[in-house]
């Protein structure tokens, strides 16, 4: 029976949640009548200020988020044939790749979706080194933001080297963004996986882990997919994680990809059992497979 890191063909399986859910960043409406009185107030001291928004030519003056130090933030340069570069996806290797500088650091839950394959380059208006599709194996893409720039966020790629980052520009409509209040933490001393919503905790289980020829990766990553397998009897769904096997540069002819998923025994939990994945209870893999997002940081130390 072929367990993990899963082979080449389990990635073109049956989605098992077609559309993550994410809080929203919407205001409600008793919020917005509880705001009106200070927009009216605010109107009549606009004409005070609106002037100082243009130059005398009527052009408007940078201000806001998207200027540093009275810049503008830096212009992607141009991608003239974007097919040409590598994928950013599981299947993909961007040794040019910025390296996640603070791996330990749990991010604030800001993810993005291209709404088409878009150039990921190496720093804010420097040279394109990836293109990043809308798709990651059969689920949409989302990847967490792990810095903030006017005009720019840096984020989690999916890609080997493990911990391997990308700059996205957010000058343009090709970015969707939202917020996933979850957390994944997984503490393999103790063999433990904690779900977080915020400050919350919403469970704890204790797990298997990589053994130690086949150790599962530190540092953070992000839950990649959300698919069904009908090959296999181990899981009835499983959520690859955008990092992969330290050992193994293939597993089934896949690219050795590492996730979470079930087994059907509990004697795999709370040692290292598996081949650099993570197995969970049934219960905590209910949880995470219908209720945290596409996107949702995964930090493990």
């Amino acid at each position: 029976m072929t367990e993990e890191p899963f082979p080449e063909d389990v990635h073109s399986k049956k989605l098992w949640r077609k559309k993550p859910r994410y809080v929203s960043d919407a205001v409600s409406f008793t919020r917005f009548l509880a705001c009106t009185g200070l927009a009216l107030l605010a109107c009549a001291f606009l004409p005070l200020f609106v002037t100082n928004l243009f130059d005398e030519s009527g052009t408007p003056l940078n201000t806001g988020t998207a200027t540093t130090a009275g810049h503008r933030p830096a212009a992607p340069p141009a991608v003239s044939d974007l097919a040409s570069l590598p994928k950013a996806t599981t299947f993909d290797v961007i040794n040019e790749a910025p390296p996640d500088l603070q791996p330990s650091q749990a991010p604030t839950g800001h993810v993005v979706h291209p709404n088409r394959t878009i150039p990921v380059f190496s720093a804010p208006g420097k040279d394109a080194i990836a293109a990043l599709p809308p798709k990651q194996i059969t689920s949409d893409t989302w990847v967490p933001v792990i810095v903030e720039e006017p005009g720019w966020v840096q984020v989690l790629l999916p890609v080997r080297p493990n911990g391997a980052t990308g700059w996205l520009s957010t000058q343009d409509d090709s970015l969707e963004h939202a917020t996933s209040p979850y957390l994944i933490t997984v503490e393999q001393s103790s063999f433990q996986l904690s779900l977080h919503h915020g400050s919350r905790l919403i469970g704890r289980w204790t797990v298997g882990i990589g053994k130690p020829n086949a150790e599962t990766p530190a540092g953070r990553t992000f839950v990649l997919a959300s698919l069904i397998d009908p090959t296999q009897q181990f899981s009835p769904v499983i959520l690859p994680l955008g990092t992969h096997s330290t050992s193994l540069e293939t597993f089934g002819g896949g690219p050795g990809t590492t996730g979470i998923h079930g087994w059907p025994t509990p004697n795999v939990f709370g040692k290292p059992s598996s081949d650099g994945c993570i197995r969970v209870p049934a219960d905590a893999l209910r949880l995470l497979s219908t209720e945290v997002p596409l996107g949702t940081p995964v930090l493990i130390n």
